[in-house]
């Protein structure tokens, strides 16, 4: 099978992901084998790739918006051979410690994950665990589904986390495949939602589907917020978004890996009883939760599809800022 690997991490124009031919993988125990249809392109590929991210697995296969269709594997009641499955970032948990047995497995000190423990899915054949394995909607392409899978997902997390109330004023910092799809949530909910992007084209887009206002990343939205969610890793929007708040309001930061953030002035930023808190992954619950949403709500998914071999110019592109919405590798 045709697949990418992670060479040496390092920024792009250094080209860390190499083509390879290699053997399709063996499912293990409990595990499917997918033939992958569509593979989202996260920035979390890109963590992975530029080696913002320490390494796990030494030359590991990225992609965690893996859709694709079961060939074999586990005898599970879940899943037969010619099913449409997705896989997503949480590939496998303990199942034991007191987090994940209290509802809070994506806080499991033995938790894995998709395209940086094990394989993922920028490749032909992929394998999961089929616990960790998730039902699709219908009423969606492949390309449409892929950025569910993460970028939904951790979208819909970072909004339960941003305790926007009903009715509440949002604001999102940052509007790529994650936000685009947050913002669509949260406007179902009946919520105000103001953009924060330096992209004219995210602006754009932001408009187009239904936010009150866009403006540039560091400017202050119209109107103070209740909550925010700070979808770009740049650790220097922190104070901006913080002050945005109104009194009492909640930011969630919902990036894997964020830059360093400047000094805070506990007056401007934190007093008031403004909260600042993060987003570690995501439980299955969750991922069902928000897949159960999309098959009611029908998503605008704005993506850009690539070839399979394209997945080094894609990942470039996102680097770039030159993706708008999201970017879908495609079989």
């Amino acid at each position: 099978m045709r697949a990418w690997r992670v060479r040496a991490p390092g920024p792009m124009s250094t080209g860390p992901l190499v083509e390879c031919s290699e053997p399709v993988p063996r499912p293990a125990a409990g595990e499917l084998l997918v033939r992958v249809r569509a593979c989202g392109v996260c920035r979390t590929d890109l963590h992975v790739a530029e080696g913002d991210l320490p390494v796990h697995r030494p030359g590991v296969v990225p992609g965690h918006e893996v859709v694709g269709e079961v060939l074999a594997g586990s005898r599970s009641d879940r899943f037969v051979p010619g099913d449409r499955v997705g896989i997503a970032w949480i590939r496998g948990t303990c199942g034991t410690c007191r987090y994940c047995t209290s509802g809070a497995e994506n806080l499991c000190p033995g938790s894995t994950y998709t395209g940086w423990d094990a394989d993922g899915g920028y490749a032909e054949f992929a394998t999961v665990d089929a616990a960790y394995a998730h039902r699709l909607p219908g009423g969606y392409s492949d390309g449409e589904l892929a950025p569910l899978l993460c970028a939904g997902i951790i979208g819909y997390r970072a909004l339960r986390r941003a305790d926007v109330p009903a009715g509440g004023r949002l604001g999102i910092y940052g509007f790529g495949a994650s936000a685009h799809l947050a913002a669509q949530a949260a406007l179902a909910r009946g919520a105000t939602v103001h953009v924060m992007t330096r992209s004219a084209t995210a602006r754009e887009l932001a408009l187009e589907l239904g936010a009150a206002s866009a403006q540039g990343a560091t400017e202050a939205p119209p109107e103070p917020l209740d909550s925010a969610i700070l979808f770009a890793p740049v650790g220097t929007l922190v104070p901006p978004a913080l002050e945005a708040l109104d009194r009492g309001g909640t930011l969630a930061i919902a990036g894997i890996h964020l830059s360093d953030v400047p000094a805070l002035n506990y007056q401007r930023h934190l007093f008031l009883e403004r909260e600042l808190r993060s987003v570690t992954a995501n439980t299955r619950a969750d991922a069902t939760e928000f897949l159960d949403l999309a098959a009611t709500k029908r998503f605008r998914l704005h993506t850009t599809s690539y070839p399979l071999s394209e997945a080094d110019t894609a990942l470039a592109d996102l680097a770039a800022d030159r993706v708008t919405g999201a970017a879908v590798l495609v079989a």
